[in-house]
């Protein structure tokens, strides 16, 4: 998947990320970020001051000569002060780690639930072009990156800047500037190397990522579509095809993992150069007699120490930049402007009768393709109409203006008297109930799907709908009845019955204006014409918008639009248009043809089936 538009760098989102940490109106988060602070600190204040125990007890020790020390001596209280310092600094690290996890998570939870309601503002454009396996993928990478770009930054990068200015302290106190300057070449040369290694690894990472979301996307295509790989058989072809981007992604993890291995090397290398100068240079003071073999040994544990910090740098830089990368994909979905978006304080709509208005209303996807011109329509409140045409003439173009799924390019559209670009879009979509042509339900139950229609419905409500669409019977007779499950997309269910869902769930709705685009399409003759019956009485005094391409389910219809090449070619009832003999009639007369062929083509296939079986069977015998 391409980057998104408006992908931010990496220190815009670094900024994005930290008013998650220090959120407004939040007390208790801000209270539980300072405590973890405390916590840290006071953990590097013990982790530097323990060596020294260990000084005095070796100090002590070599003093004793031999001599048995006892309990209560001044090497056994020290020995017993480095263990309790060596137990305080994980102790309080755990501790800081658990009253941080709060902090973490809630920010995991809160961009998250931002994401995911920004990704439902968006226009249809953006979903109609997006790649769902690689999208999912964004969003998981984001999710983890977060809390790893929040703690590795916040208890590992300040931390041992702190850790290290500490031991600096203490080496220049106890053994003067030259130790600290060798320190300091030291951790320079080490951060310098960290730096350029893994600024050398951030494009593997991106390789690896964008390959990750092919892969992902051409899985979740070819499961989506499962049933069309077995018709074709082309089970081969995807298992190559998902097998191309795992190969691009084997090789960029090979890739990342050698150059973390040279990255390790590098730092193991540089800092072993450092400890080895700075144990020659404690050596040699104690040869001089001017350092004990306490402070020898104290010298190693601070550098010991250092290292590891050190690393935890190194790795925390690393851990940064990687989750950096991973969460600027999220903040590039966040930076996508919605495109259809309210005006500010744009007021509720409030829905009445139900009369539409298409005033002189023009609209192109692309504006070298306009697909509506000048249409100019009125459906009366409590009226049917019913727009067909050619296929590409634009009829559901008219339904998705409707919803406002796109903002017009001309003329306005207006819904009691309200222009629907003026108002929220929630509180329109509220007011229009839809049964599409290609229904798709949830992977839940099917007292879900219906009662998706409202949320807060009774099971009575339900399956008082259910009976109104003609599936209760059909559900009843499932084992699990209502709490039967339609699986990915519906695919448990016949097309019929998921259209039967689908209009149950706008019955349950009960807005004031109906739109049907091919609601019965999917459906046998006979249970089409109980539907139809079924949407005729739930539209009675509803404002309905009827989308066909047959006819057939149209003649009762007020008035009828006949769009051709995004323009009203004619209108009116079905009688006057037949009288017109235009465009209408013509399209009437075909599909007559149409059904009538089919009609003596069954009838013949019937008549011959007995025949056609009897001289098989002779050629079979013979």
């Amino acid at each position: 998947m391409t980057k998104p538009t408006g992908e931010t760098s990496q220190w815009e989102t670094m900024k994005g990320l930290l008013p998650l940490l220090w959120p407004k109106g939040r007390t208790d988060i801000k209270t539980r970020v300072v405590i973890a602070l405390l916590l840290l600190v006071s953990s590097k204040i013990i982790t530097v001051l323990t060596p020294y125990a260990f000084k005095w007890a070796t100090d002590s020790l070599a003093a004793s000569k031999g001599i048995e020390v006892a309990l209560l001596s001044v090497p056994f209280f020290m020995v017993m002060a480095y263990g309790v310092g060596r137990i305080m600094m994980v102790v309080f690290g755990q501790m800081r780690d658990a009253v941080f996890a709060k902090v973490g998570q809630r920010a995991v939870r809160e961009l998250s639930f931002s994401t995911f309601k920004h990704l439902h503002a968006l226009s249809l454009k953006f979903h109609l072009e997006r790649r769902t396996g690689g999208l999912s993928r964004i969003i998981s990478r984001g999710i983890n990156g977060v809390d790893s770009v929040l703690r590795f930054s916040l208890f590992n990068t300040f931390p041992t800047m702190l850790e290290i200015a500490l031991v600096c302290g203490v080496l220049a106190y106890s053994f003067g500037w030259t130790y600290v300057a060798v320190i300091a070449a030291t951790v320079v040369a080490y951060l310098w190397f960290t730096y350029w290694a893994t600024e050398r690894r951030i494009d593997i990472r991106r390789t690896m990522n964008n390959a990750d979301n092919d892969a992902g996307t051409k899985a979740i295509d070819s499961l989506l579509n499962f049933e069309t790989v077995k018709y074709f058989g082309n089970e081969a072809h995807e298992a190559n095809r998902y097998d191309s981007s795992m190969a691009v992604y084997e090789q960029a993890a090979i890739k990342t993992w050698v150059s973390l291995a040279v990255l390790n090397a590098g730092q193991a290398a540089i800092y072993s150069v450092g400890l080895t100068i700075v144990m020659v240079m404690a050596g040699l003071s104690i040869t001089k007699g001017a350092s004990t073999i306490g402070d020898f040994v104290m010298i190693n544990a601070l550098m010991i120490q250092l290292y590891m910090p050190l690393n935890f740098i190194g790795s925390s830089y690393r851990e940064i930049k990687q989750g950096l990368i991973d969460v600027e994909g999220m903040f590039g979905i966040l930076r996508q402007n919605a495109e259809i978006a309210d005006k500010p304080n744009a007021p509720e709509f409030k829905a009445a009768k139900g009369d539409i208005v298409f005033d002189n209303v023009s609209f192109a996807y692309d504006a070298a393709r306009p697909i509506l011109k000048n249409i100019s329509l009125h459906v009366p409140a409590g009226k049917t109409v019913a727009i067909v045409g050619p296929s590409g003439a634009g009829k559901s173009t008219i339904s998705r203006l409707l919803f406002r799924f796109y903002d017009i390019t001309g003329g306005r559209i207006l819904i009691d008297g309200q222009n629907i670009a003026d108002v929220q879009q929630e509180s329109l979509r509220r007011a229009i109930g839809m049964v599409p042509q290609d229904t798709v339900l949830f992977n839940d139950t099917i007292r879900y799907n219906i009662r998706y229609g409202r949320p807060d419905a009774t099971d009575a409500e339900v399956e008082e709908a259910a009976k109104m669409a003609q599936i209760h019977k059909f559900v009843m007779s499932l084992p699990l009845g209502y709490d039967a499950m339609v699986g990915e997309r519906g695919l448990k269910l016949s097309g019929g019955e998921k259209q039967r869902v689908s209009i149950a769930r706008t019955i349950l709705k009960g807005p004031p204006i109906l739109v049907l685009d091919e609601a019965t399409s999917a459906l046998d003759s006979l249970t089409e014409q109980d539907i139809q019956n079924e949407l005729k009485r739930i539209s009675k005094n509803r404002t309905t918008v009827v989308i066909a391409h047959r006819l057939s389910t149209v003649v009762d219809a007020d008035e009828i639009i006949v769009l051709e090449k995004g323009q009203i070619a004619e209108r009116g009832t079905h009688k006057v248009l037949l009288k017109k003999k235009g465009l209408y009639s013509d399209m009437w007369n075909r599909q007559q043809e149409a059904d009538e062929a089919r009609r003596k083509l069954a009838q013949n296939l019937d008549e011959r089936g007995p025949k056609a079986e009897e001289l098989l069977r002779t050629k079979v015998n013979a």
